[in-house]
């Protein structure tokens, strides 16, 4: 899953993006409210971390802008206005939560989790294709009860892939959903990565199999 970060501080930019990619997230950061309008424009997220005091220009706006969208993914508003009236400001503007600064990195990173955990959010508890079971939350698969170690960008493909149980995740959306913005990514590193998790699934005898449409992308079908 892909996370956008607009905070204008870099040290707190950093250190949120840290946090949210350790916890399996794939995670793009800008420093304004213009470049954050940007990235959505450009990019599918599946959940936004919005700082108010942006350098040019009030957050509010851009969360009211947001909140406009049709495919609007849920905000957490991260700011150092703590007062009940800002905090209703931000709700009534579009906010799904809110949190004060300064904050505990695991909260951020466990109410994140949450807001993509809601109804119709990105985040399911568990996933299941035959007998392989992903732990969405803690990040981790099991095959036939036995668990199985995979990179971040494996889990990843096969959480895409799960939740698209038998129909085709074109290569770009996975490309989309592993790399962030600025990162260099080779023209074969999809197909590395499934081939990587397509042994590691047969090796650990699940009985669903990763597919290839040819020039298209992959599906996932179980039994």
């Amino acid at each position: 899953m892909r996370l956008l970060i607009i905070e204008d501080e870099q040290r707190i930019s950093d250190l949120v993006g840290e946090a949210l990619r350790q916890a399996g997230f794939v995670v793009d950061a800008v420093f304004t409210a213009a470049d954050g309008e940007a990235a959505v424009r450009a990019n599918v997220y599946d959940a936004v971390v919005l700082d108010l005091g942006l350098p040019d220009g009030d957050g509010l706006r851009l969360l009211a802008d947001l909140d406009r969208r049709p495919d609007k993914p849920p905000v957490l508003v991260l700011t150092a206005r703590d007062s009940v009236e800002d905090r209703v400001a931000g709700l009534d503007a579009g906010a799904d939560d809110y949190l004060v600064k300064p904050f505990a990195m695991i909260e951020l990173v466990a109410r994140v989790k949450a807001l993509l955990r809601r109804p119709g959010g990105a985040l399911g508890l568990r996933l299941e294709a035959g007998n392989v079971a992903f732990d969405t939350v803690g990040r981790d698969v099991q095959v036939a009860g036995l668990p199985l170690p995979l990179a971040r960008q494996e889990l990843a493909i096969l959480e895409h892939l799960m939740r698209r149980l038998g129909r085709v995740a074109p290569k770009a959306v996975l490309e989309d959903k592993l790399y962030g913005m600025g990162e260099e990514l080779e023209s074969n590193a999809i197909p590395v990565h499934v081939h990587h998790l397509r042994r590691k699934l047969l090796e650990a005898g699940a009985d669903c199999a990763i597919h290839t449409v040819r020039g298209v992308g992959y599906f996932l079908e179980a039994g």
